[in-house]
């Protein structure tokens, strides 16, 4: 059996990419995105929680990450997790966890793009305006 190493994300960006170029001329952009779920605790009482990954990219997606992606903006990103080691500037080794992309894909932003709001309607969602942070909630007694 063999292993796997990937990752698939979709969220919104934290802030504008940071494109640089390593000595050799490589381009690499970073950026962070958030991706949130709501849910229900046991009160009823409805919580929200939003996990920030550090994203990587390469090359020619870095070049478009940096040309194209802004703060806000939805992105699917498919990749793997990766680790490494650096010393912070106390002096202490740290580790990081990075997701390094190979495959991006900047989803529609609804009117901005032209798209009538209607087709953005997230799947499950009732009909009517649309909340871009609408998660359909799950019932805590689902058959497995």
């Amino acid at each position: 059996m063999s292993n796997l190493n990937k990752v698939l994300l979709m969220g919104r960006l934290g802030k504008d990419p940071e494109l640089r170029y390593t000595t050799d001329g490589t381009p690499v952009a970073t950026f962070s995105l958030a991706t949130s779920e709501s849910y229900k605790d046991k009160s009823g009482v409805k919580q929200e929680r939003t996990e920030w990954h550090n994203i990587v990219v390469w090359r020619k997606l870095a070049e478009i990450a940096g040309e194209y992606l802004k703060k806000g903006r939805l992105v699917y990103v498919e990749g793997k997790i990766q680790s490494r080691e650096y010393e912070g500037r106390d002096g202490v080794k740290r580790k990081a966890y990075e997701i390094v992309a190979s495959d991006m894909k900047m989803m529609p932003s609804g009117q901005a793009q032209g798209q009538p709001q209607e087709e953005r309607r997230p799947f499950g969602a009732p009909k009517g305006p649309v909340d871009d942070d609408f998660v359909p909630e799950m019932e805590d007694d689902v058959p497995m």
